[in-house]
């Protein structure tokens, strides 16, 4: 396969500094379990799922615009291409916006404004699944975290996570029972590359 594709996508998380957007990391992955759809810059107005295409070996650091024009972290949630598309994932369409309106229906939730040079986010190679939420499982979805020190951030994440129904466990059935409750790190996890 060509370095500048790739059989992967990935929901990248934001958030105002590296602990917010890892703490959304922690939300998606630890509690709930899904990643929610949004509306936000979805002109039909319906919930999606965001994922880029972008190869992770051109991503050191993660999805990040050089001139800071996306608020991407280097921690997201990756998923096997055949999946999102037997999830009813599509790539967005890149249009200028009088082109919005000759769109079916029924796939106008796949329009992105293209107005260069002054809107052009064809570098998100952006993908979306039309839907309220995604399923995040271990079994379909790999974690990816901005370096080696984030990954020992998510293991003792994960063990304060198993840390609290534990106690609650052990209270009411015993050390012995309550053990057996506790959820080993299955996730598959990919450090992102050095620049």
């Amino acid at each position: 396969m060509r370095p500048d594709v790739t059989d992967k996508l990935v929901h990248w998380t934001r958030g105002q500094d590296e602990m917010d957007a890892f703490g959304r990391l922690l939300n998606i992955v630890l509690n709930e379990r899904r990643i929610r759809g949004s509306n936000a810059k979805v002109r039909s107005g319906e919930n999606c799922v965001c994922l880029s295409e972008a190869p992770l070996a051109a991503l050191p650091g993660g999805l990040v615009h050089p001139q800071s024009f996306a608020e991407y972290s280097g921690f997201g949630v990756m998923f096997d291409k055949q999946f999102v598309f037997g999830a009813g994932g599509r790539p967005v369409i890149y249009q200028p916006e009088v082109e919005y309106a000759l769109l079916h229906a029924d796939q106008r939730w796949r329009h992105v404004r293209y107005d260069p040079p002054h809107v052009d986010f064809t570098w998100e190679r952006e993908w979306r699944v039309r839907c309220n939420s995604l399923a995040v499982e271990p079994t379909t979805a790999v974690i990816i975290v901005p370096n080696g020190d984030w990954l020992d951030i998510l293991h003792a994440e994960h063990g304060e996570h198993q840390e609290f129904p534990q106690r609650e466990y052990a209270e009411l059935l015993g050390e012995d029972i309550a053990a057996q409750y506790q959820e080993p790190f299955l996730w598959n996890v990919t450090v992102l590359p050095t620049p």
